[in-house]
C-alpha cells in the first residue's frame, strides 16, 4: 500500500524550504517540478511478431507532472531522515537545484526513449 503525503506534512515541508532557502517554497517547488517533467517516455507495444517493444512516445504536459510529483514523493520517501517534511522539504530543494533522486529517473526515460528512437514508427 503506497503512502499518502497529506497536506500538513506539505506545509510543514514549505516552512522547511523557507527557512532552508530564504525564498519563496512555491518557486521551489515549481522549479522541481519543472526540472523533473519529463518531455518523452516509452510504452511497451506489441510487434507483429507478438514480442513487446518500447516505442517512444510524447508526454502531454498534465502527465509529465503527474509523473514528475509521483517521481519526487518516491525519492523523498526513500530519503534517510527524521520525518516526512524534512525528507519532502530536501528532496525539493535537491530537485530544483537539479541534483536529486527524481532527476535520474527523468534521465533514464530520456535515455531509454533516445536508444528506441528506430521503433517510433509503431506509434
Amino acid at each position: 500500500m503506497e503512502k499518502i503525503i497529506g497536506l500538513s506534512s506539505l506545509s510543514r515541508a514549505m516552512k522547511k524550504i523557507q527557512q532552508k532557502t530564504e525564498t519563496n517554497p512555491l518557486l521551489v517547488l515549481r522549479q522541481a517540478i519543472r526540472r523533473v517533467t519529463p518531455n518523452i517516455g516509452v510504452k511497451p507495444r506489441r510487434n507483429k511478431k507478438g514480442s513487446m517493444q518500447k516505442v517512444p512516445i510524447e508526454i502531454g504536459s498534465k502527465q509529465g507532472r503527474a509523473l514528475a510529483i509521483h517521481w519526487l514523493l518516491e525519492a523523498s520517501q526513500k530519503r534517510p531522515g527524521q520525518n516526512v517534511a524534512f525528507k519532502l522539504s530536501s528532496e525539493l530543494v535537491d530537485a530544483g537545484k537539479g541534483s536529486g533522486g527524481a532527476i535520474p529517473k527523468k534521465e533514464v526515460t530520456h535515455r531509454m526513449a533516445k536508444a528506441n528512437r528506430a521503433l517510433a514508427h509503431f506509434r
